[in-house]
């Protein structure tokens, strides 16, 4: 229906007093001026169709305004008179306009009504007995909305007393409902708030170290702790660990210091010396000194596991044992350090205990030394382990470490394309390392494939040098004459193990060689030129050169 609905105006005499009721119908938009509300018998299912006029409704379907015998929309009366502006033209309503939703109502006030002046009482006029309204079925609203409505006849005799009965004990029913719903919603408010206050608490505690947050010792400190600094470590987690080995009374008062120096951001992960029981600002301050730091080893490329001496100048090139023994030292005494014996005795001890890869295990334990079984699998870099460990604890760390590096390449499958082992790329990259600068590493990976190919010896000084633990760009020939494992002059085939630790750029390159037909090559310069050559007469013009410059030239 597209028409506007127009006001109409009511006669007093069809405006009793108005009662509010809880009501579930709409206004009947078919016939202007009519309202169809669902009020009647509860029991029954009577409806009662009501016309209003003068009246109206907001876009909810509530009747408002006042009416024109003076009683006002809730039902009180006025002496106001109705006026024009007491009208409201409602919104047109279409076909395919939904009817307005149900909205339940505030429970209704109690409605004045009028005495009837007949001896037999007027059933539209009866006063309803308190608490006894069939209509009321106890509930309340919360939103306050109110309806106002026409007094409906009360049902009277036996029939209306069973009805009343009726409703008072649906109404007592409800009252438990609603009683015990309360109860156990309080009971549900209490644990929630019992629950979120333990978490509270016990969160707290967790982080801020105890029942003092804000706990700070007064110094002046007990015995040293080793404290890890994990990688991805952020302030509060550092704190935390500083609680947990008493360095700090609480870990909130060490993070309050932390915020108060800007070295902290600089902390690196690893394992630093902190005396125990010490003022949180203290403590951040030997957090922060590049002393406190232990059990970091910086393992450049090329190294090998035991000290090696240089032939021309006799200087001491210490091995990765002996770095390994200076940065587990916590104080200035031996007593303090895992020892070099002790790391080569660990070293040769059971693969399994020290972490060997499965790829290298075979052919590691088939190592004629047992002291060097473990050369070339602690990898080149920057490593950090507990200098409180044993030996055989801290090679476990370095050595598994190492593998997951390596492995990180491809190692395992790399070498299938070239016919080599895992263990024999690893042990062709510390060629490269020793033998080439980082521009020529894949060439020089390029010709061990080539010699192996055809047979030929590799005829590395690198590996002469590696037996005697001594550094020299050229040997003598009594030294290349000496049979050993890895002196690939005397020889054939790979040495016996890795001569070095290899850079990643090292291993990369003897996994993926250059294209090449070389077979020789020779470094003709102090500055590292190398010339590549696939006949023996070049080689030998090359080789000249080397002469020519000096860098062949033996200290001995």
């Amino acid at each position: 229906m597209n028409d506007q609905w127009p006001p109409r105006q009511l006669p007093s005499s069809q405006n009793p007093p108005r009662r509010r009721r809880s009501y579930s119908g709409y206004p009947d938009y078919t016939n202007p001026g009519s309202y169809t509300s669902d009020f009647g018998d509860a029991n029954s299912g009577e409806q009662e169709q009501s016309r209003y006029t003068n009246a109206r409704y907001d876009d909810r379907g509530y009747r408002v305004g006042d009416f024109e015998d003076g009683y006002d929309q809730y039902g009180q009366y006025s002496d106001r008179p109705s006026s024009e502006n007491d009208t409201q033209v409602i919104p047109a309503i279409t076909d395919d306009t939904p009817p307005p939703p149900r909205r339940d109502l505030p429970p209704p006030r109690p409605a004045a009504s009028a005495p009837s002046t007949s001896g037999t009482p007027d059933a539209s006029h009866v006063p309803a007995a308190a608490n006894d309204d069939p209509f009321d079925d106890g509930d309340e609203f919360d939103d306050g909305d109110e309806q106002v409505a026409r007094a409906v006849p009360q049902p009277v005799g036996s029939s209306a007393r069973r009805d009343r009965g009726a409703a008072r004990r649906r109404r007592q029913a409800s009252n438990r409902r609603r009683s015990r719903g309360k109860w156990i919603g309080s009971l549900a408010a209490v644990m929630v708030l019992a629950v979120l206050g333990g978490l509270i608490f016990v969160g707290g505690k967790m982080f801020l170290g105890g029942e003092s947050p804000s706990a700070d010792y007064a110094g002046p400190g007990g015995s040293p702790v080793i404290i890890e600094v994990k990688p991805g470590d952020t302030a509060q987690q550092i704190a935390l660990a500083m609680a947990d080995k008493d360095v700090v009374a609480s870990s909130n008062a060490f993070y309050r210091a932390a915020l108060q120096n800007e070295s902290i951001s600089s902390v690196q992960p690893g394992f630093y010396r902190i005396t125990s029981r010490i003022p949180a600002a203290q403590a951040v301050s030997e957090l922060v000194a590049p002393r406190s730091r232990v059990g970091h080893v910086m393992i450049h490329p090329g190294r090998q596991l035991h000290d090696s001496q240089d032939v021309q100048t006799e200087a001491v090139k210490k091995g990765i044992y002996t770095l390994i023994s200076e940065a587990s030292c916590l104080g200035d005494s031996p007593d303090q350090c895992v020892s070099y014996d002790d790391l080569n005795a660990a070293g040769a001890g059971n693969l399994a205990d020290l972490g060997v890869p499965d790829w290298a295990a075979t052919e590691v334990a088939n190592v004629p030394d047992r002291d060097r079984q473990l050369e070339g699998l602690i990898a080149a870099g920057s490593w950090d382990f507990d200098p409180t460990a044993d030996a055989t604890t801290i090679l476990r760390r370095l050595v598994t470490s190492s593998a997951a590096v390596y492995e990180e390449t491809g190692i395992r499958t790399a070498g299938d394309h070239v016919g080599m082992t895992p263990y024999e790329v690893l042990i062709s990259a510390s060629l490269v390392e020793r033998e080439a600068k980082p521009s020529d590493y894949a060439k020089v990976a390029r010709v061990i494939v080539n010699r192996l190919a055809i047979g030929q010896p590799l005829q590395f000084d690198s590996t002469v040098n590696y037996a005697l633990d001594t550094t020299e760009l050229a040997t003598t020939d009594a030294d290349r004459a000496e049979v050993t494992p890895w002196n690939t002059y005397a020889s054939p085939g790979m040495p016996a193990t890795p001569i070095a630790s290899p850079s990643i750029d090292a291993l990369r390159a003897a996994e993926a060689p250059e294209p090449g037909d070389w077979t020789y090559f020779v470094t003709i310069d102090e500055a590292g030129t190398t010339l590549f050559s696939n006949s023996y007469e070049e080689h030998l013009a090359n080789t000249r050169h080397a002469l020519q410059s000096g860098i062949l030239s033996s200290g001995r």
